[in-house]
């Protein structure tokens, strides 16, 4: 037994030590002094997914067979449509909520302002729900450029393994932890932003 709880410490604290590295890569976000509202866009593309780094569709075949053989194909239907709201919609609201938590500058989709906030999400782990609770990770790139002129990049950050936190979500399903990692993502750039205007 006291092995099983020193492995579970050492788990625990490796995932604290890896948790919630948010980087600015270059430039920096004193150019957003003055500013009242920044747009966001979300570039999907092709993030990879768990440790094993499975595609998008790999990962969904997995949960695919694994839904039918324990709970039948109804379930899978309900669960590919919620996932499929999640990655549409949810996961970037969840990340402007995150952002917004700042009150320094509003963040809101399909706005007409001076600069765009882009998120692209590169790596996602789904956590778990269970004795012990493993959160859901994200990471990501995020990348300001002026809305007129887009191949403008001023600032660029990187995310690494944030863990999703802290958030009024559904913990019990992976959409619902990978949502806390946006969440807990755009609070993590809310702190840099802090800093940038003082």
């Amino acid at each position: 037994m006291k092995k099983i709880f020193f492995f579970l410490f050492v788990a625990l604290s490796t995932t604290i030590l890896a948790q919630d590295k948010l980087t600015i890569e270059s430039g920096n976000l004193s150019f957003l002094k003055g500013q009242t509202e920044v747009n966001v866009e979300r570039n999907y593309g092709s993030p990879l997914f768990q440790a094993e780094n499975f595609t998008e569709t790999e990962y969904l075949d997995r949960r695919h067979k694994e839904t039918v053989a324990k709970k039948g194909e109804a379930a899978w239907k309900t669960w590919i449509d919620t996932w499929e709201q999640h990655v549409e919609t949810i996961w970037t609201e969840k990340f402007i909520e995150g952002l917004n938590k700042s009150k320094k500058i509003k963040f809101s989709q399909n706005v007409e302002t001076k600069y765009t906030l882009i998120i692209h999400p590169k790596w996602m782990y789904a956590g778990w729900q269970g004795f012990v609770t493993q959160p859901g990770k994200l990471s990501a790139e995020i990348t300001i450029v002026e809305t007129a002129n887009p191949s403008n990049v001023l600032a660029t950050l990187k995310s690494d393994k944030i863990e999703g936190t802290g958030s009024k979500v559904d913990y019990g399903m992976e959409y619902g932890r990978i949502s806390a990692a946006y969440e807990k993502t755009g609070k993590e750039f809310g702190k840099e932003l802090k800093k940038a205007l003082k």
